[in-house]
């Protein structure tokens, strides 16, 4: 996201959040409630089995994937490191403060779209392509940069155009021109929705699905 208004404006929208929901709630990350939020998680952890893998958390907000994770697989082993990073710097206070001790997690502030990102063995994003953004090729070129930082599998979400009202700082994606894009990349994609009402999944791999 390298528009300085672009940029502006998602701070402003989270930290008015963040003063009327309160600083770690999920409302103040943008969402409904943690319902919708784990509905979505859910998922994109159908990506495969995270036993021993890195993951790169794009747009982590308080760290709610990891806490998530934590919750469906309990044993202390199963993620083998976690990198969260997001715009926020107040959202990355939370997380590090929340997160505090493991040394298998961690967290940093920046713009993902300016950041080299490390090579992981899978890379999610929730939420982080949802905002508007004036160059015509950003949501192409993210989605490339995420699914060439992961060595096995991305697995990100979108709001859906069909659906989704029109909105100043949120924008909706054509579910279908969104999967052939990834198609263009993987040969092994699956698109999941059904889950909320106005958002889709996609979940790519480099190989044949691990199960």
């Amino acid at each position: 996201m390298v528009n300085l208004i672009e940029k502006a404006t998602l701070m402003h929208f989270h930290r008015h959040r963040i003063a009327e929901h309160s600083r770690g709630s999920t409302k103040a990350l943008g969402w409904k409630d943690q319902h919708s939020q784990d509905a979505r998680f859910a998922v994109l952890a159908r990506i495969g089995p995270l036993q021993g893998c890195t993951v790169l958390d794009v747009g982590c907000g308080h760290g709610d994937l990891k806490a998530y994770l934590d919750r469906i697989a309990p044993d202390a082993a199963a993620l083998g490191a976690y990198i969260g990073v997001d715009l926020l710097p107040e959202f990355i206070e939370t997380a590090q403060a929340r997160f505090s001790g493991q040394d298998n997690v961690a967290f940093y502030q920046c713009d993902f779209s300016q950041l080299i990102l490390p090579e992981v063995d899978y890379v999610f994003a929730s939420g982080a392509l949802s905002y508007r953004s004036t160059e015509v090729d950003y949501y192409q070129r993210m989605i490339a940069k995420f699914y060439q930082a992961a060595r096995h599998g991305l697995a990100f979400n979108m709001l859906d155009a069909a659906l989704f009202p029109e909105h100043p700082l949120l924008v909706g994606h054509d579910r279908a021109g969104v999967l052939a894009y990834c198609q263009s990349l993987s040969g092994n994609v699956e698109v999941v929705d059904g889950y909320r009402v106005d958002d889709f999944t996609l979940l790519m791999w480099k190989c044949e699905r691990v199960v």
